[in-house]
């Protein structure tokens, strides 16, 4: 652990903590902890709306209209979720919606 100020930061427990760019105030020491947790609630976020979207894309390679149709809602929901917290913009999962349902359609 390093030691600076009084304040103590465990590189353990923030993975974004380097040595190189060291926090020398106590609000940009708060800031590493806020980041490196934020961190780690968009990756999991990020990673529930690409799993949405394989699953999606599994559906349609397997030509399962109905089971791609019933899953569109949820794909959707998951989608606006995502674009809630700010992880992708909006027009980015209308153009995936957009892109899915017509694929959709071709089946």
């Amino acid at each position: 652990m390093s030691k600076l100020n009084n304040y103590f930061i465990d590189r353990y427990n923030f993975p974004s903590y380097t040595p190189a760019h060291m926090a020398n105030t106590k609000s940009a020491i708060k800031r590493i902890r806020r980041i490196s947790k934020q961190t780690v609630v968009n990756k999991a976020r990020k990673s529930r709306y690409k799993n949405a979207l394989k699953r999606m894309n599994l559906l349609i390679e397997d030509k399962k209209k109905e089971d791609a149709l019933k899953f569109l809602p949820k794909l959707n929901s998951e989608l606006m979720k995502v674009v809630k917290s700010g992880i992708i913009k909006k027009q980015n999962a209308s153009r995936n919606v957009s892109r899915i349902t017509k694929k959709i359609n071709l089946i």
